[in-house]
């Protein structure tokens, strides 16, 4: 099983992306998850904010916060609550 955490930076908390990676011995897909949180920099507590399971989804929330920024934060706590 292979887990990749990406943590984008920012003024008043960071995001993490956490992307779980899981194949058989032959190389195919078994299980696939990527989550998406907000963490507050002084407690290092971690908010689930959107989590998928279709592979690649974890480009696409980083794409999307890289070029949205605080926006892109807004849109998804929006579409949560």
């Amino acid at each position: 099983m292979e887990i990749k955490t990406t943590t984008i930076p920012g003024l008043t908390f960071a995001v993490e992306v956490e992307e779980v990676n899981h194949r058989d011995a032959l190389g195919g897909l078994i299980c696939y998850v990527a989550l998406l949180y907000k963490v507050d920099p002084k407690t290092k507590a971690r908010l689930l904010i959107r989590r998928s399971r279709i592979p690649g989804a974890a480009d696409d929330m980083k794409r999307e916060f890289r070029q949205g920024g605080i926006q892109a934060f807004r849109r998804l706590e929006q579409a949560t609550a």
